[in-house]
């Protein structure tokens, strides 16, 4: 659905899987020979995310302490990390359980550099802020954070796979950002099945041919604690 430049996704499931016992290369097989027939889509590609939390950060808390209802607001862009940003884009995932929805905000582009003020980024949807209800204002960017995702979808087109590894995590201030605090974690791969509400009965059968459990994994709070000194 689109409103007002919006873009506001249904709810879906979204089941993860945090794989330390397997190579990328050993997920994707077990993938391909799925009986669902899944096959990669798109391309792989780097994505890039620039993470915000409230002074207290609220929304990691939420997080780790299991609240079934939470949010997550991000600028997402692909490609390159560093330099100009040409279609970088906020998002605001809201989740209710197991189940998510995004709300997608084109933004204008811009440079990430050690100079870039990073709340200045969010300064083209000053008109929307009333519709999405949120006070970017008590916001602070809390991570900057970077991986390698691949794509697949069942051949009835009602599941969708992602595989993320790879993972670059960095310290990110308001602005004069030197980016060299950073963390590579290369300690796990991240499945994750998505797909409709109506299509829960069926998502049984697609998770009872992975020889792995869906886990709690968040590459926010793992970045955090990985790369800052946030108490919890």
């Amino acid at each position: 659905m689109k409103e007002n430049n919006l873009i506001i996704s249904e709810y879906r499931y979204e089941r993860k899987f945090f794989v330390t016992e397997l190579s990328k290369y050993e997920i994707e097989n077990i993938v391909k020979i799925h009986s669902a027939t899944f096959t990669e889509i798109y391309y792989k590609r780097f994505i890039n995310n620039i993470y915000f939390d409230t002074f207290n950060y609220n929304n990691l808390r939420e997080n780790v302490e299991g609240s079934t209802e939470r949010i997550k607001i991000r600028i997402r862009w692909y490609g390159e990390l560093f330099g100009y940003v040409e279609k970088p884009v906020l998002e605001i995932k809201i989740k209710k359980g197991l189940l998510g929805k995004k709300i997608s905000v084109p933004l204008n582009p811009f440079s990430l550099t050690k100079k870039t003020n990073i709340p200045d980024i969010l300064k083209s949807i000053k008109d929307l802020q009333e519709i999405i209800e949120i006070d970017f204002e008590s916001l602070i960017p809390s991570l900057l954070n970077r991986y390698s995702r691949s794509y697949y979808q069942s051949f009835d087109n009602n599941f969708r796979i992602t595989i993320d590894n790879d993972q670059s995590f960095y310290l990110i201030k308001q602005n004069n950002n030197s980016f060299l605090n950073h963390h590579n974690d290369n300690r796990a791969t991240i499945l994750e099945l998505k797909y409709n509400q109506i299509f829960d009965q069926e998502a049984n059968f697609i998770t009872s041919q992975f020889p792995f459990r869906v886990t709690k994994s968040s590459k926010y709070v793992n970045g955090i604690q990985q790369i800052s000194q946030v108490l919890f």
